[in-house]
């Protein structure tokens, strides 16, 4: 038993030193503008896995990838797998996000800076934290392929999503706001990655 344990373990270590790393794209703003939403061009609810979801927002943005972590387990995990920590604008530029430690658990984003490359402010309203719930199963494997620093296109819509024993999650629908519920529950119905 013991030896069959070592050989899992040692397969899960190798499999993730072979995962690839960050990307690296260089200095300057890869993704200037602020994030596009609008109202709903429909606002009627659909049911998607057992949740009933109600879009509050269209939604698109192209933004760098700050950080990335996948999720299996909680009820959050059923409808929304990945979180994406994405950066528009100046945290766009590498060479800003150089001076930033980025970090993301337990469905948070975190950063901190001891030197402050732009002011703190810009550094919240120019990036967040999307808990990305796929429209199908090729929107889910188009997810599945986006990397640390890639550029990539998303839209869809912000929603509520609710459950008929009462659960909710709710978006946030500003990029101003800051710690709990200000992350944006993206129903995400077009992923492509653009470097």
């Amino acid at each position: 038993m013991a030896r069959w344990l070592l050989l899992v373990l040692a397969a899960l270590l190798v499999w993730k030193l072979l995962q690839p790393g960050p990307v690296e794209l260089g200095p300057g703003v890869y993704a200037a503008e602020d994030p596009l939403q609008t109202d709903p061009a429909s606002d009627e609810p659909f049911e998607l896995n057992g949740f009933q979801i109600t879009p509050l927002a269209d939604f698109r943005l192209r933004a760098k990838v700050l950080s990335r972590e996948d999720y299996s387990m909680g009820e959050e995990a059923e409808l929304s797998p990945v979180d994406l920590a994405l950066g528009w604008g100046p945290m766009s530029d590498e060479q800003v996000l150089d001076e930033i430690e980025i970090s993301q658990s337990g469905r948070w984003y975190r950063w901190r800076s001891a030197s402050f490359p732009i002011p703190r402010n810009e550094i919240s309203a120019h990036s967040a934290n999307m808990h990305l719930v796929p429209a199908d199963a090729v929107v889910e494997d188009d997810i599945d392929t986006i990397r640390e620093g890639q550029i990539v296109e998303l839209s869809g819509h912000l929603i509520r999503a609710d459950r008929d024993d009462g659960w909710r999650w709710v978006s946030s629908l500003t990029r101003h706001d800051t710690g709990g519920r200000s992350c944006e529950l993206f129903y995400v119905k077009r992923a492509r990655i653009i470097y």
